[in-house]
Parts: C-alpha cells; sequence; structure tokens
C-alpha cells in the first residue's frame, strides 16, 4: 500500500478527495493547516472528517498567512455575499488567499520526501468554484513539474512525484454523488467562509451558495447547519 498526502480542510472537496485516495488503495494521511483563518470551526470539522473516514495519520501545521493578509479569509475584509453563482468564475474574489495552494502543496511536498510517498492529492476544481487562480489544471501541471525538479528523492530517482487532482473536472453535485458511494458523511465537514461564532454556516457566501447548488442538483438533502 503506498502512502498518499491528501491537502485537507474537512471541506466538502476535500473529505472527497480524501476519501477517493483511500478508495484507490492508498494510505492517506491528511495535512490541514492553521493559516489565520478566522474561525476554528475549519480545523475542528478537519479533526472529525479525518478521523471519520480513517486517515492513517492528520497533521495540522501552522503557517502565519494572516500576518501576510490579503484575503477576506484572514483580513477584516468583508466576505462577499449573495453573489449570481454563474458568474462566479469571471474574477478573483477578495477571498483568495495569495499563493494559498502553491504554499501549502509545498509543505505537502516537504513531508512527503520524509513519509516518503510520490502521491499528493489537491480538492480543487475549475468547474463549480469561485474563480481562484491556484485551482486550474494549468496550475497543478506547473507544481508537478517543479515538484520532480526540486526535491532530492525525486532528482535521485527514489519518487516520481505526482499531484492527483480528481475533482478537476467535476461539478459540485458529481462529487456529492461519488463521495456518498465512499461513505463521506457530509454533516461532519464544514465549506462557509463566514460562520457564525457558534460554527453555522453562513448560507450566502460563494462557497455556501456553491455547496446548497451542489446537493440541490445531487438531489441529496443538504445537512448544513445554516445559520438563515
Amino acid at each position: 500500500m503506498k502512502n498518499a498526502i491528501v491537502l485537507f480542510s474537512g471541506g466538502l472537496d476535500s473529505s472527497t478527495c480524501l476519501a477517493i485516495a483511500k478508495a484507490q488503495g492508498f494510505r492517506a494521511y491528511a495535512l490541514s493547516f492553521r493559516y489565520g483563518q478566522r474561525h476554528e470551526v475549519e480545523l475542528e470539522a478537519a479533526r472529525r472528517v479525518a478521523a471519520h473516514l480513517g486517515a492513517a495519520g492528520h497533521l495540522v501545521l501552522d503557517v502565519p498567512l494572516g500576518t501576510i493578509g490579503g484575503s477576506a479569509l484572514t483580513a477584516d475584509i468583508d466576505v462577499p455575499k449573495d453573489r449570481d453563482v454563474s458568474h462566479m468564475d469571471e474574477g478573483i474574489p477578495v477571498t483568495y488567499v495569495p499563493a494559498r495552494n502553491t504554499v501549502f502543496l509545498s509543505l505537502a511536498l516537504a513531508w512527503a520526501e520524509v513519509l516518503p510517498s510520490a502521491d499528493l492529492f489537491i480538492g480543487v476544481n475549475a468547474l463549480d468554484y469561485s474563480g481562484y487562480p491556484d485551482c486550474r489544471p494549468e496550475f497543478v501541471a506547473a507544481f508537478e513539474a517543479m515538484a520532480n525538479l526540486a526535491t532530492r528523492e525525486a532528482v535521485e530517482g527514489r519518487l516520481k512525484i505526482s499531484v492527483h487532482a480528481p475533482l478537476m473536472r467535476w461539478h459540485k453535485s458529481r462529487i456529492i454523488e461519488e463521495g456518498m458511494k465512499l461513505g463521506v458523511d457530509y454533516g461532519l465537514t464544514h465549506s462557509c467562509y463566514d460562520p457564525t461564532p457558534q460554527g453555522l454556516a453562513c448560507g450566502r457566501c460563494d462557497s455556501c451558495l456553491l455547496r446548497k447548488k451542489g446537493f440541490e442538483e445531487a438531489g441529496v438533502k443538504d445537512p448544513t447547519r445554516y445559520s438563515e
């Protein structure tokens, strides 16, 4: 059984991605980050879901991107609400965290050299998404190429790094359908950008709207606890 590292937020996409990695026969390790997000709800969900799905290990790293700021997820900037889902990919919103997936994948790559693991999984999606540049197939391909030039294990021929993005071309409804087949309990997951202090989802940010759309189109009851 080969090792895999899954970037893991405890949200809908990354939880499905972890389930897929396990279904493909990998010993899946979850990697989460305390990166300066304005709430702990995300990490609490990540711990719940990693245990629920039987991750081989779950590492939480402190990466203070909030010190840099520049995002509504880490700084005192209003999270956009009630945007038209059909136009979300037409620009890069203020919820984009500068270079986040580049930083996170780089740290996953460092862990991969130590485990060892040749396989990194990331739950990015280029269809039902908020328009982030680091969720596109071009980004994933470029990072994979860099990873095989930047690491001792790859340069010396012991590992050939592969970056898997199994959700890249799937709509949210397809992601949910696949996760249901693999036993993901979406009631344990968290996707909201702006939850209440009690951990309830706002129901109006981009992530909540895309999540609602996915459950509706999949014909699956949405288990999310919304504040409205």
